[in-house]
């Protein structure tokens, strides 16, 4: 792909990682030989400024019937959700008989709290595994991809909507024009849309780039997102930066004209250029710092198993697929990953094909050193592992920079 998504013009890439499997394709050793990969590039696109994949994986090989993401597995992200749903509630939903969409609402775990308090809600998750556990829940839930046409049936049968959310959901999306048009039909003269996602100004200053993987399509920026909302009548009222996923924004849009702009909005723009994130020079020097971070935390790895100490991952992620199979970590170096999903236990990683294995098996046999892909969720799990400490066990930053941590 050699044009913008958003806009059309000619893409400059700047990263490639080399050939990468579906970041969440947990698999069996009878599915190796026929493991689909892909090339993941980076581009930056001069005109509209999004950054985007180069090449896209087919939504379908992506989002199905064996999902492994079920956000509810997060305490961390359930009280998240739960402060979300509740800031909705208070700020946006007066009228009578409020209507509630949410898109991506995977497991059902923020509209749970609208159906508890007796608001009208509706959910759209893709993946009908996760979709089932919503709708055993009492949440109610299409399973299907959101686009314009959905958005007409949802329109005609269920009618406008208050507010529709979507967390960690529209730079999934390769056909953002489709969800607008969509959004547009559906929200009401005053309804908001609210969304957030992993914020491009965030993986550029902590280096994370385990966050570009081929279901983030997109990484936004206040100036990309202003620039595709404004083409559908619809203006950015408000932005509020979210500490999940390792940095996020969150966005809230409304119809042009509709409410003021908070003093935030011209803030963060003003911040982004100081950042630079309009400049090539920008990505030129992000790129030298991925290599460098990779080149470390490889040399590292070496180092501690030549001393024949042990290393286990911590988090079968869907970020942890990028940082493996670009820096080159085998089962030699990594003996397992633990987590705590059991759709992933008993599989192997993608690409790598190191064994996914309970957190039952981290805690009877601790190893030297634990390597933390999910390092987005650090508070959480050094509370929770506080043997492993008192046993001596280390852990395995790589974000922002390299470091071990007794």
């Amino acid at each position: 792909m050699s044009n913008c998504l958003l806009c059309g013009s000619i893409l400059h890439t700047f990263m490639s990682f080399g050939k990468m499997p579906v970041a969440n394709g947990f698999l069996l050793p009878k599915q190796f030989e026929e493991e689909y990969y892909f090339n993941l590039g980076v581009a930056f696109c001069h005109r509209c400024q999004m950054v985007q994949l180069t090449e896209l994986v087919e939504r379908e090989r992506m989002f199905h019937e064996n999902y492994a993401y079920f956000s509810s597995t997060s305490t961390y992200m359930a009280n998240h959700f739960s402060q979300l749903a509740q800031n909705v509630i208070d700020r946006y939903l007066n009228s009578p008989a409020p209507f509630v969409l949410e898109i991506g609402s995977n497991d059902g775990i923020m509209l749970q709290h609208f159906m508890n308090s007796g608001i009208r809600h509706l959910g759209v998750e893709p993946s009908s595994n996760v979709a089932q556990v919503a709708i055993g829940q009492g949440v109610e839930t299409i399973s299907d991809f959101f686009d314009d046409d959905l958005a007409s049936e949802i329109a005609r049968d269920y009618g406008q909507i208050d507010v529709i959310l979507a967390t960690n959901v529209m730079c999934h999306i390769p056909d953002l024009h489709s969800v607008l048009v969509g959004v547009k039909l559906l929200l009401k003269p005053k309804g908001i849309f609210i969304f957030e996602d992993p914020y491009w100004g965030d993986i550029i200053n902590k280096n994370s780039y385990d966050q570009i993987y081929d279901e983030h399509v997109f990484y936004f920026s206040l100036a990309s997102i202003s620039y595709l909302i404004q083409q559908y009548d619809l203006e950015l009222i408000d932005i509020e930066p979210q500490a999940v996923h390792g940095g996020s924004m969150r966005y809230t849009v409304a119809h042009q004209g509709e409410y003021s702009v908070s003093d935030s909005v011209t803030f963060q723009r003003e911040n982004e250029i100081a950042m630079q994130l309009d400049q090539l020079s920008t990505y030129n020097t992000f790129k030298r710092n991925v290599e460098k971070s990779a080149s470390e935390l490889k040399a590292l790895l070496y180092k501690i198993r030549s001393k024949g100490e042990r290393v286990v991952g911590y988090g079968a992620t869907s970020k942890s697929t990028t940082v493996i199979n670009y820096c080159g970590i085998t089962p030699d170096l990594v003996e397992f990953i633990s987590d705590t999903t059991p759709i992933k236990q008993g599989k192997f990683s993608p690409g790598a094909h190191i064994p996914i294995r309970s957190h039952v098996e981290f805690e009877e046999n601790y190893p030297d050193y634990a390597l933390l892909f999910a390092w987005n969720h650090a508070a959480e799990i050094m509370e929770k592992e506080e043997k492993f400490r008192d046993f001596g066990g280390k852990w395995i930053f790589y974000v922002p920079n390299l470091e071990v941590r007794s």
